[in-house]
C-alpha cells in the first residue's frame, strides 16, 4: 500500500509527454481475438489496467510480451472461452472479449464487469446488440453465456452511445455475416481508432467518427500493428493542473483536436491555450473565471474530466455549477476535496461550487481513477501538506504521474502507507 504526499503551493511549468491512451489499448488488445497471430500496438502505457487486460488475454491463451512501449500479442493459441471471474471483476474493460470471442469462436463466457464504482453501468446495450447479430444470451452464475454459429449483419440503434457496446458491437459485426447498421454509435477517439484498426486487420468500415457506423461483415481477420493515439484524459488533466497553479506548461506528443471541449472550456475561463498539430502549451495568469458546463459524449466534455474541472474550479472566485449526465453518480471526490475546505454543495447530480476560498492540507482518501486526478490537483493549489491515500486507483489510469509532476515543479512523492 502506497500513498502520495503533498506540499502544496507550487506553480507548475515545463513540459511533459503524453502517454499512450489507456482506453484506445483496452479496445485494441481484445480486438486481437478476432485475427489469429501477431499482432503489434506501439506507445502502449505502463498502467494496471493494461497488465490486466493482458493477464486476462493471456489467461485465454494469448502470448503477450512488453518490449519497451510495445505490446506484442500472439493469439493464434486461444485455449478457452470463458473469461475467469477473479479477473474480468477488476476491470470494466475486461467485457471487451465478448464480442470477439463469440465471433471468433461462436461462443463465450464472460462474467459481469467490475471496475470504478460509478454507480450503474448496465451491460444492458451490449447483450441488445449482439441478439441483434443473432447471438442466443442468458444468464448463469453472474456469467453471460452467448452463442451464436455465426453472427449475422442487421440494423441496430443504441438508445445511448455507449462506447463498451459501440466498441464490442464494432468487434463482434467486423466477422459476421453480411451488413450491420449501427445507429447513435460512439464517436470517441478510441473508438476511431478501434475502427481503424479493425480496417488494417480486414474489415470495411464506413462512417467512423460519426454516429452512424456501416460495417461489412467479413471472414477472416488478419493480424496488425497500430501506434495508440495520445491518451486524451491525461492531457486534459495535466492542462487543468498547469491553469489550476496559475503556470505555464507544454504537452507534447498529444493531439489538440481530441480535447475541443476541454480548450474551449479553459481559454473561456481566462485561460491562454495554444496548439499544433501534436503540442499544447497551458498558460494562466490570473484566477479563472466561474462557469457552468455538463458533461455529454463526445465531443462534448468528457465525463471522465468532471472531477479534475471541479477541483479547478475551488480556484474561480464566485459560483460555478458541473453537471454529470453520463455517470450522475460521480461526484465521491466531493466529500474528500471538503475535507481540504472546499464549498461545494451537491444537487442531484449537479456540484455547485463556491470557489476563491482557501484548500487547506489534510488527509484524503481516493474513491476511483478521476478522483483520484482531482485530489491531486487540489493537493497541489492547498496550503501545507496533503496525504492521499488508496493511490492505487490513479495508477489504472495514470503513467507515473508523480514523476512527470515532480519534472513540472510539484513537490510529490509516493511512499508507503506507514511512513
Amino acid at each position: 500500500m502506497e500513498k502520495f504526499l503533498i506540499q502544496g503551493g507550487q506553480r507548475l511549468q515545463g513540459q511533459v509527454s503524453i502517454s499512450g491512451a489507456k482506453n484506445a489499448v483496452l479496445a485494441l488488445a481484445p480486438s486481437t481475438l478476432l485475427a489469429p497471430g501477431v499482432h503489434r500496438l506501439y506507445n502502449v502505457p505502463r498502467l494496471s489496467d493494461v497488465h490486466t487486460m493482458v493477464e486476462l488475454l493471456e489467461a485465454l491463451g494469448c502470448s503477450c510480451e512488453f518490449r519497451g512501449t510495445e505490446l506484442v500479442l500472439d493469439t493464434s493459441g486461444l485455449r478457452l472461452v470463458r473469461a475467469p471471474r477473479e479477473i474480468v471483476g477488476r476491470m470494466r474493460a475486461s467485457f471487451y472479449v465478448l464480442g470477439p470471442l463469440l465471433a471468433r469462436y461462436g461462443y463465450a463466457e464472460v462474467p459481469l464487469p467490475g471496475g470504478c464504482a460509478l454507480g450503474p453501468r448496465p451491460i444492458d446495450l451490449h447483450l441488445y446488440g449482439l441478439r441483434r447479430l443473432g447471438a442466443t444470451i442468458e444468464m448463469h452464475n453472474d456469467y453471460v453465456r452467448a452463442q451464436a454459429e455465426r453472427l449475422r449483419g442487421t440494423t441496430i440503434t443504441l438508445p445511448f452511445p455507449s462506447v463498451g457496446a459501440t466498441g464490442n458491437l464494432l468487434m463482434a459485426a467486423a466477422l459476421a455475416e453480411g451488413e450491420t447498421l449501427l445507429y447513435n454509435a460512439a464517436a470517441e477517439p478510441e473508438i476511431v481508432q478501434l475502427g481503424e484498426y479493425l480496417c488494417q486487420m480486414g474489415a470495411s468500415i464506413e462512417g467512423l467518427g460519426t454516429s452512424t457506423l456501416h460495417i461489412y461483415g467479413t471472414n477472416q481477420l488478419n493480424p496488425s500493428s497500430i501506434e495508440v493515439i495520445p491518451d486524451r484524459i491525461e492531457a486534459a488533466t495535466f492542462s487543468i493542473a498547469a491553469a489550476a497553479t496559475q503556470g505555464e506548461v507544454t504537452l507534447t506528443h498529444t493531439r489538440p483536436n481530441h480535447l475541443h471541449a476541454v480548450l474551449t472550456r479553459l481559454t473561456e475561463v481566462g485561460c491562454q491555450v495554444t496548439a499544433t498539430d501534436s503540442t499544447i502549451t497551458v498558460r494562466m495568469n490570473t484566477l479563472p473565471e466561474p462557469s457552468e458546463l455538463s458533461t455529454a459524449p463526445y465531443p462534448g466534455f468528457p465525463t471522465d474530466v468532471q472531477a479534475q474541472w471541479t477541483a479547478f474550479m475551488l480556484r474561480a472566485p464566485g459560483v460555478s455549477r458541473i453537471t454529470d449526465t453520463i455517470y450522475p453518480n460521480r461526484f465521491k471526490h466531493i466529500a474528500e476535496l471538503q475535507r481540504l475546505g472546499a464549498q461545494i454543495k451537491l444537487v442531484q447530480n449537479t456540484a455547485i461550487v463556491r470557489g476563491g476560498h482557501p484548500l487547506v492540507g489534510t488527509t484524503v482518501v481516493s474513491s476511483d481513477l478521476r478522483a483520484s486526478a482531482a485530489l491531486i490537483i487540489a493537493g497541489i493549489i492547498a496550503s501545507g501538506q496533503t496525504e492521499i491515500l488508496e493511490i492505487h486507483h490513479i495508477d489504472r489510469g495514470y503513467e507515473a504521474i508523480e514523476q512527470k509532476l515532480q519534472r513540472l515543479g510539484a513537490v510529490i512523492e509516493r511512499v508507503p502507507v506507514g511512513d
